[in-house]
């Protein structure tokens, strides 16, 4: 169950995949990582969706994900008599908190944190844009807005804010309710929305506590002004394309997306490209030419996986959405060009010294005799280390931490394994040359670069680089 990619895929789980026999069939296609969606599904749809990765994972022998994506606050309007109203630019109205049902002059906003943020010139966004209001006035309970775009506006429509961050916390109790059951579940990674500020992810990881691993999505304009700070307390980051192309012109999503790539790769924190990815898929059997192309533009700028959200979780065609993610993975790998751009880019070194060896060994796996290194890691760090260099010789990740090798499934370029920890040298050696020749990254007389730590299990310890040969 090796994967011919160095890239990793995510996949949602939902109605039309969340079978056993539905996840192991995706697992076998190419799935790294499964997304456990708490936006839609009951608590007891994603524990059967857990309970049939842990079974497709013993099937494959191959440690697989679970992400638990929180849905996070949403602001809504209230309710129209009518249930909708007809408006053009031009139009003016209030929204205030008055409970009563709205008409074509008033409807409520029952989000007191929105007013307290708004000021006079700022932008409302109704319906995922499609609908775009100024606003003319503002105070603590109500706001005069005029419509700048837009033809309708309806019973209980999003609204987005892009102008100032909203006083809320991105963990609602619905997402502090779905956080303890999905750490009682025993996921892997948590995802947090409407991050807008460091502090959202420090809370999260106060209540995580260590039991997974805590990763931001970027969702919000304000996200991208506090990036550097934000990563600070993430263990992973997201780029939501979908709702970052909401609150931002069209043109500055793919900037945006190069940003927090490049940010991400330089801090060595796994990054996922997501939303849209394959939408055409949703009920289509092939994707379109220009889907294809974005795929494989985020393969090109690194990015640690690609996410598939409703090809997976509600389309028709969920198996072959990963198989094709996966062919044209491969096939972006295969490019030159591509090899090119992965070493064009080195992290800075840090004090550590074993930044210093973990770039000694990517070098040195630049030999054509090298078969591949393998990487002994109690918590994750140094094989994350390693995967930042992007080496392009595969990287076996051997850990004796069943969690660790699980959170490392979404990471570049890593093959993680459970291996026992080593007593000795000589140990060391020879249980990663039977490692590496037994998941058939090396055949006999191939060279493999050993990378370690002393004292053995010491977490963040490598110390040393052993060279040996297969066989």
């Amino acid at each position: 169950m090796n994967r011919a990619r160095h890239t990793r895929i995510v996949a949602t789980l939902g109605p039309a995949s969340r079978s056993p026999e539905q996840v192991l069939a995706l697992a076998q296609a190419g799935v790294d990582v499964f997304r456990l969606n708490f936006s839609h599904g009951s608590h007891d749809d994603h524990a059967c969706s857990l309970k049939a990765v842990r079974d497709a994972e013993k099937a494959t022998g191959r440690p697989l994900g679970v992400l638990a994506d929180l849905q996070g606050p949403k602001l809504r309007l209230g309710v129209f008599a009518e249930g909708a109203i007809a408006v053009s630019a031009g139009h003016k109205m209030r929204f205030d908190l008055l409970p009563e049902a709205g008409d074509a002059t008033r409807v409520q906003m029952p989000h007191p944190e929105i007013f307290a943020a708004l000021r006079a010139g700022m932008s409302l966004l109704i319906d995922d844009g499609r609908v775009r209001l100024k606003v003319l006035d503002a105070t603590p309970d109500y706001a005069d807005v005029e419509v700048i775009s837009g033809s309708a506006l309806s019973t209980r429509k999003g609204v987005a804010v892009p102008d100032c961050i909203i006083p809320v916390s991105a963990l609602t109790p619905k997402d502090r309710e779905d956080l303890n059951f999905a750490l009682r579940l025993g996921v892997d990674w948590v995802a947090l929305s409407f991050v807008q500020k460091a502090e959202d992810m420090a809370e999260l990881r106060r209540i995580v506590d260590g039991r997974a691993a805590c990763l931001a999505k970027i969702e919000k304009p304000q996200a991208l002004q506090s990036l550097e700070a934000i990563l600070d307390y993430c263990d992973g980051v997201m780029v939501a394309r979908g709702d970052l192309g909401v609150e931002m012109h069209p043109e500055d999503v793919p900037v945006a997306q190069k940003q927090i790539l490049r940010a991400a790769r330089q801090r060595g924190v796994p990054a996922i490209v997501a939303t849209q990815m394959l939408e055409s898929m949703t009920t289509a059997p092939a994707p379109t030419r220009a889907e294809a192309s974005d795929v494989a533009n985020a393969v090109y700028e690194g990015a640690d996986a690609l996410m598939l959200s409703a090809e997976t979780a509600a389309g028709a065609y969920p198996l072959e959405a990963v198989q094709i993610m996966s062919r044209i993975m491969e096939r972006v790998e295969r490019d030159p060009m591509w090899a090119g751009l992965m070493d064009a880019e080195h992290a800075g070194m840090e004090i550590e010294d074993v930044d210093a060896l973990v770039a000694a060994a990517r070098k040195a796996s630049d030999a054509t005799s090298t078969a591949c290194m393998v990487v002994y890691t109690t918590t994750g760090s140094t094989a994350r280390r390693m995967s930042r260099e992007r080496p392009l010789q595969p990287v076996l990740a051997l850990t004796p931490n069943i969690d660790t090798a699980r959170r490392l499934a979404l990471v570049w370029g890593l093959e993680p394994r459970l291996g026992r920890q080593p007593e000795s040298l000589e140990g060391l050696t020879d249980d990663a040359v039977e490692a590496a020749m037994q998941n058939g990254l090396a055949q006999s007389g191939q060279r493999i670069l050993v990378l370690a730590g002393t004292p053995f299990g010491a977490p963040g310890a490598a110390n040393l680089l052993r060279l040996a040969r297969a066989g």
